[in-house]
């Protein structure tokens, strides 16, 4: 029987919003986390593992980081991976080789760290004085940090906790990398298939641009992915729906299975919303995040959450929490009124149950 987008629709959320497990269980099926800083009204790290996680709770990431196996890192874009899929892209270089300390300063820096074991980008600065540079924005950053970024992207350190929200690091000691042209290819094709269990199903159009931002992943390999695309088409299962190919892992299937009534608020950058290409032929609107958007031209809010409603994002949700302790929240529909069924009114407020308890507001 021809796969329909009705199939696609629902295997994209049962197979992302699997049932709640461990953190650590979690983050290994992930394969990956998004990050981001913005608390409106957690982190998004904090929104994505909540519904995956067996009572989460806002921060427990960060508080539990020092014991699980995760790290931080650039795979696509920053946030979280395992130590597996951390060691597929190290030793990471601009060029080929090794990632090698390209100034004295840096050199002085990796030593200074080897020899505290850990350390706060204060005690970096305090020992060095380097000052400020312009960041990406046109504003003043510490030259410590800007150092301590590149060097941990480069694989010269790594996170090994946070303290008030600011990174701590220590030496970030390397395999050799693969020797051979066939260990190479290996690495790369591992490194496709984890962003294609993260995000599957796949557009064609994203698994090409997905393949493609594996170049700030692995640099030294960036000539390599259209190689590396061209594999992937033909390793991993596809249907063509819609006019559309369509990708995902050969070991899976998309299943028929009835959606179970449930609602969710998804965080902005959770793999069922992320990639908003996917989400307009899933769902047939298009949603946008606003959080940089002036508020006079915001249509939905500055972090609005996508309003799941068993397999169809019907909406959207602002939440926020006040002075006083208590919930905010709003919810606008896509269709001019929202769903009737009783079914609906009731677990939209058992969301917000949950929701309470994720921010420890009760």
């Amino acid at each position: 029987m021809p796969i329909t987008l009705d199939d696609l629709r629902r295997f994209a959320v049962a197979r992302s919003l699997f049932k709640s497990t461990t953190l650590q269980r979690a983050l290994n099926r992930l394969g990956f986390v998004q990050a981001d800083p913005i608390r409106a009204p957690a982190r998004a790290q904090d929104l994505t593992l909540r519904p995956r996680v067996k009572d989460y709770r806002a921060g427990d990431l960060e508080r539990r980081y020092p014991t699980l196996d995760v790290r931080e890192d650039f795979l696509v874009n920053y946030g979280f991976v395992t130590s597996a899929v951390q060691a597929l892209m190290h030793p990471r270089a601009r060029a080929s080789g090794g990632p090698v300390p390209r100034t004295k300063r840096a050199r002085a820096v990796l030593e200074f760290v080897r020899e505290r074991g850990a350390v706060h980008p204060r005690e970096v600065d305090a020992h060095f004085a380097h000052g400020s540079v312009t960041n990406y924005w046109g504003g003043s950053s510490s030259a410590t940090t800007h150092l301590l970024d590149e060097m941990h992207y480069r694989g010269l350190l790594r996170v090994v906790g946070r303290d008030a929200g600011i990174r701590t690091y220590a030496v970030h000691e390397h395999e050799p990398g693969p020797g051979d042209a066939a260990g190479r290819r290996a690495r790369i094709d591992a490194l496709v298939d984890v962003v294609v269990r993260t995000y599957a199903p796949l557009p064609g159009a994203t698994l090409a641009w997905l393949v493609s931002r594996l170049r700030h992943a692995v640099p030294q390999w960036r000539g390599e992915m259209k190689a590396a695309l061209e594999r992937a088409r033909k390793r991993l299962a596809h249907a063509r729906v819609n006019g559309a190919d369509w990708y995902w892992p050969a070991e899976e299937r998309p299943a028929r299975a009835a959606p179970p009534d449930v609602v969710r608020l998804l965080a902005p950058f959770d793999p069922v919303v992320w990639d908003r290409r996917r989400f307009a032929l899933l769902w047939d609107w298009d949603y946008r995040f606003e959080a940089y958007t002036p508020a006079p031209k915001r249509k939905l809010g500055y972090y609005a959450l996508p309003l799941l409603w068993r397999d169809r994002v019907i909406g959207w949700g602002n939440v926020s929490v006040a002075k006083s302790g208590e919930l905010r929240w709003d919810v606008g529909f896509t269709a001019s009124q929202p769903p009737s069924e009783a079914a609906f009114a009731r677990e939209l407020e058992a969301e917000l149950s949950r929701l309470r308890v994720f921010l420890g507001l009760t």
